[in-house]
């Protein structure tokens, strides 16, 4: 439709035609209208605009947890539910306080090997009955273990969730370990450590949290191969009655789920039955005091070194925290942090350049990391211990850590966006033991962070004084070059 179109329907549209045709132009002029409008408004502002300058972040609101309800079952299992009805799915994680940190101190990698196998068969199903079974609720089924927790994961449709609530009871109470599932399963896991130990990167994982944690159950990220072969059905087993057992574990459920008698009536018949036991002593964990040394992980023929540098650190109960956890980012925690632009963009050292802070109940660690060729070594390892002693010597400026506040936030939220990442974030409130409020009051927390709190931890566990330096590298090439940093130590 023309302007003259226009002009001819307000003139002498009711002479010369229908109503019909009459209110279809007087639409279509009025849709041209708002277009123009349109085009004119953003011609405006176009010219309004200072292109030099990013646009400003729009405030970032707190995280509202949907619906929460938390009960226990005279067993002693804790039960929590979470209203989700935008899909008609739930999320299932039943979880224990059963990680590796239990494992006994020959058998490193039990946990792990229960976890794996628990849905591999029990007293009423083969390995194959169970995957036909979450198939035909059109759900999935895992189990995993960490360093504190174990847990059984599991979804399906929410019409399906008391053939879910039975599967999940059955392979928790009544897993059987099959001798050809757990033979299978050492086999395999004895060719992926192989494998493993075949990558830098993980060697340098493995003698670094040797190197921090001690003897501590920490200490170990991985089972040896003759802990593998140790592996049978009776400690599998033994594992399983003494730390799988109601007083022990949560059940989380997310999702479109029934009225929460309803529920809480079909957990009870699945689960109430469940005999609660004592609970051995955890685990003691006494770490060694930080301090400055030097390892290397000799490993002929590498043509680059592995670069591992950090420390104990506090864990999420600590008020240091978060002053931690967002100097990390400022530090190495994406393309836009430091350690990324200096040492991977402006010196060209490396490929990678990042930082990490990981933790666990009773500890954690904090380590900046990058891979680099062997003849860049010296500058390299220059560059990241003044990375990380800057962090120490001035406050982050207030763009900077701006900028990062809005990262970690808004990260965290979009995470938070999908069933899985609550009850993830669930998993971890309950294994940690942190407060219920911590979900909610994270963004607040992340955005409360002041430079001179960053500055405070920074000296405390960032400057590297006292960090351990772990390399995995060639000792014959790369040997006398750490020598100029102290003393090394060489292991195999």
């Amino acid at each position: 439709m023309t302007p003259a179109d226009c002009r001819i329907h307000r003139g002498r549209g009711p002479a010369m035609a229908g109503p019909s045709i009459v209110a279809r132009r007087g639409r279509a002029c009025q849709a041209r209208a708002s277009v123009l409008l349109l085009f004119a408004a953003l011609a405006l502002s176009a010219q309004t605009v200072d292109r030099t300058k990013p646009p400003q972040t729009p405030p970032i609101p707190s995280y509202k947890l949907p619906p929460v309800a938390e009960s226990k079952l005279p067993n002693g299992l804790g039960v929590v539910l979470v209203e989700d009805a935008r899909f008609p799915l739930v999320t299932l994680r039943l979880t224990f306080q059963a990680g590796s940190k239990f494992d006994p101190p020959d058998m490193p990698g039990l946990a792990e090997a229960v976890a794996t196998l628990l849905d591999e068969g029990t007293k009423t199903r083969t390995s194959q009955q169970i995957s036909d079974e979450i198939d035909r609720i059109g759900g999935s089924i895992g189990g995993s273990a960490g360093a504190d927790s174990l847990a059984i994961s599991a979804n399906a449709l929410s019409e399906h969730l008391p053939r879910l609530l039975a599967l999940i009871a059955d392979v928790a109470m009544n897993s059987t370990f099959p001798l050809e599932e757990v033979e299978l399963y050492k086999k395999n896991r004895t060719e992926s450590l192989r494998q493993q130990h075949s990558e830098p990167g993980f060697l340098a994982e493995e003698k670094f949290a040797s190197v921090v944690f001690g003897r501590t159950p920490y200490g170990h990220i991985a089972p040896t191969e003759a802990a593998i072969a140790k592996l049978d059905v009776k400690n599998l087993a033994a594992f399983r009655d003494s730390r799988l057992v109601p007083n022990n574990a949560t059940l989380l459920l997310i999702g479109k789920l029934p009225a929460k008698d309803e529920v809480l009536k079909l957990i009870a018949q699945h689960f109430g039955a469940w005999k609660e036991k004592p609970l051995p002593s955890p685990p003691a964990m006494q770490f060694p005091a930080p301090s400055r040394q030097i390892v290397l992980v000799d490993r002929p023929g590498s043509v680059q070194a592995d670069i591992h540098v950090g420390r104990l650190a506090p864990t999420r109960l600590s008020p240091e925290f978060f002053p931690l956890m967002v100097g990390n980012a400022v530090l190495g925690g994406g393309a836009n942090s430091r350690m990324f632009k200096n040492i991977r963009e402006k010196e060209g050292f490396a490929y990678d350049a990042h930082s990490q802070y990981d933790t666990h109940r009773d500890s954690g660690d904090f380590q900046a990391v990058t891979e680099v060729r062997n003849e860049v070594l010296e500058p390299a390892l220059k560059a990241v211990l003044a990375e990380l002693d800057g962090m120490a010597a001035k406050p982050v400026g207030n763009e900077e850590l701006t900028g990062v506040k809005n990262y970690i936030s808004g990260l965290y939220l979009l995470r938070l966006e999908t069933q899985e990442g609550v009850i993830t974030q669930l998993t971890t409130v309950k294994a940690l033991g942190l407060p219920d409020s911590y979900l909610e009051t994270y963004v607040t927390r992340v955005r409360s962070v002041e430079p001179d709190q960053i500055q405070a931890v920074a000296r405390k566990y960032i400057a590297p004084a006292q960090d351990a330096i772990v390399v995995v590298g060639d000792a014959s090439k790369i040997g006398d070059v750490l020598k100029k940093f102290g003393t090394v130590t060489v292991a195999k």
